[in-house]
C-alpha cells in the first residue's frame, strides 16, 4: 500500500534563472502528513562545464559566500552527473512507487514555487504528475516571524537532500506552534 501525501523536493541549481541556468542537483522526500519520512531519492544532473561555469560566475557573490557548496556541485558534476531525462524518468518511477495513481502529488519544500519553475522548463513530464497546490514552507516562515515573531533558524547547506530535511524539521516546529493554539 503507497501512504506517501508529499514529494518534498529540492533543487541546487548554477543560478535562479529558469530559463538560462539548470539544475545541478535533486533530491526527493516522501513524507506522510506526520512528515514521517518514507522513501528518499537524490541525484546529480549532468550540466556542461561552460555553462556551469558561466551561470557560477553571474551568481558569483552567493557561491563565494557558500564555497563548500559550490566546490561540491562541480566536482559531482564532473564525477557523477547524469542526463536529466533519465533523472525525470527516474523521479516519476519514485512516485509510482510511494504515491497512489489515483491521488495527486503534492509538490513541498521551501520556496518550492522557484523550483516548479525549473521542473516546468527542464521536466515537462514529471511536471504534468504534479498537482497545481504545493505546500510552500516559505509562506508559514513569512507568518510566523511577521505575525508571531517566532522564527525557525534553518542552516542552509545548500546542499539538496540535507536542506529539504530541514525544511521538514521546520514545518513541523510550525505544526507544534499551531497545534498547541488548537488545543486551547
Amino acid at each position: 500500500m503507497k501512504h506517501a501525501t508529499l514529494l518534498w523536493m529540492d533543487l541546487e541549481m548554477t543560478g535562479l534563472d529558469p530559463e538560462k541556468d539548470r539544475i545541478l542537483e535533486v533530491a526527493v522526500i516522501a513524507t506522510d502528513w506526520d512528515m514521517n519520512e518514507l522513501a528518499t531519492y537524490e541525484a546529480v544532473i549532468r550540466v556542461d562545464e561552460t555553462l556551469l561555469s558561466e551561470r557560477m560566475e553571474v551568481s558569483k557573490a552567493f557561491w563565494d559566500k557558500n564555497p563548500a557548496s559550490r566546490d561540491g556541485l562541480i566536482k559531482q558534476n564532473t564525477e557523477s552527473g547524469r542526463y536529466g531525462q533519465a533523472i525525470e524518468s527516474e523521479i516519476l518511477g519514485f512516485i509510482k512507487n510511494n504515491f497512489a495513481d489515483d491521488e495527486p502529488v503534492l509538490l513541498a519544500g521551501n520556496s518550492i514555487h522557484q523550483d516548479r519553475r525549473f521542473i516546468v522548463n527542464e521536466w515537462p513530464r514529471l511536471d504534468a504528475r504534479l498537482h497545481y497546490r504545493m505546500l510552500d514552507v516559505s509562506a508559514w516562515k513569512v507568518v510566523f516571524a511577521s505575525k508571531y515573531r517566532k522564527k525557525f533558524m534553518k542552516p542552509e547547506a545548500h546542499r539538496a537532500l540535507s536542506d529539504i530535511r530541514g525544511s521538514i524539521e521546520e514545518i513541523k516546529y510550525y505544526l507544534k506552534h499551531l497545534e498547541r493554539g488548537l488545543k486551547k
